[in-house]
């Protein structure tokens, strides 16, 4: 919301008034004195006008999590357990996951009750690198790399996937970076050779890499250079 849009939701205070009051540096944003009304706030600043906190800015919260098999990536299921349920019951509140793994994939996983800070990560507009290792049921075959290089067509959605790069670690593994985040694309991708992705792993989403440190189902907050990174 634009600055002088929430001071008009002020019962007292007038068109003018508002003016005024931006012109005498009456309004601070975070501590800081601003006098643009267009400047756009967000739930996470504090607001203050003449000394009336107009908006308590709520704590911004950014996670990373090593999502472990089995656990569904949504906020709740009548059936599944969530990886909501991983997180102690204070911090489950109004955070969302930034880009889901599917429940038999594990790996990186982002939590946040930031919403435009996750859709800067997640929008496939933004050509984010995501990081995967990934096991497979057969042999790899030789001409995999090339193919995922120039992209695989999904004739169902009519469309061609942007290219990825496979670097190959064995027979049967490999380490793929895909810039989308279609419906069961690396799955889809490798059924293209009637080979079966039997492990899928996110290591990395853009400049932020899981931390080795933390077993399946621990989580920690990302670090500031984490979060500025996005």
């Amino acid at each position: 919301m634009r600055l002088d849009r929430l001071l008009g939701q002020h019962p007292t205070w007038g068109r003018q008034q508002i003016k005024a009051m931006l012109a005498q540096r009456e309004v601070l944003v975070d501590h800081q004195v601003v006098t643009d009304g267009t400047l756009d706030i967000n739930q996470f600043q504090t607001v203050t006008a003449r000394n009336e906190t107009l908006q308590q800015g709520k704590p911004a919260i950014y996670l990373m999590m090593n999502k472990p098999t089995g656990w569904l990536s949504a906020t709740s299921d009548p059936v599944h357990t969530t990886v909501m349920e991983l997180l102690p019951v204070e911090l489950r509140k109004e955070l969302h996951i930034a880009g889901r793994l599917d429940r038999a994939s594990s790996g990186l996983l982002i939590l946040t009750n930031d919403g435009l800070w996750s859709r800067r990560l997640t929008d496939p507009d933004l050509q984010k690198a995501k990081v995967y290792h990934v096991t497979t049921g057969n042999l790899i075959a030789p001409d995999t790399r090339q193919r995922f290089a120039e992209g695989i067509y999904f004739p169902y959605e009519n469309i061609t996937t942007s290219p990825a790069q496979l670097e190959q670690l064995s027979d049967k593994e490999a380490r793929l970076t895909i810039y989308e985040g279609r419906y069961h694309q690396i799955k889809r991708m490798f059924g293209r050779f009637r080979n079966p992705v039997t492990g899928l792993h996110r290591e990395s989403m853009g400049d932020i890499t899981l931390d080795e440190c933390l077993a399946p189902g621990e989580f920690r907050h990302l670090s500031a250079a984490e979060i500025a990174s996005v």
